[in-house]
């Protein structure tokens, strides 16, 4: 099945309070994904703040990996400002599916 990145920065208006927010309800649902999700965490500023998020997602195709980051709570919430989906292959690195 093909993998997906999601590279999601979030809004510079209030996307860090949206954020706050809405974490345990994001937290919740990475967790829900089970396989589905092969890497998720934040993207970080120089100084260490989050700035957006990162995710490596097994999906059908490119409209199933919409749906999925249609279906995170920090989606739903208005965090994100920009997100960019791209069909990837995983290449090389621990972790990497046999």
């Amino acid at each position: 099945m093909p993998l997906y990145c999601l590279h999601c920065l979030d809004n510079e208006t209030d996307g860090a309070s949206r954020r706050a927010a809405t974490r345990p309800a994001h937290l919740e649902w990475v967790a829900s994904l089970g396989d589905t999700c092969r890497m998720a965490g934040p993207l970080l500023s120089e100084e260490g703040g989050m700035i957006g998020s990162v995710f490596l997602m097994v999906a059908e195709n490119a409209v199933a990996a919409r749906a999925l980051n249609a279906a995170d709570p920090y989606t739903k919430a208005g965090v994100f400002g920009r997100v960019h989906i791209s069909e990837t292959r995983w290449a090389y690195g621990e972790g990497k599916p046999a």
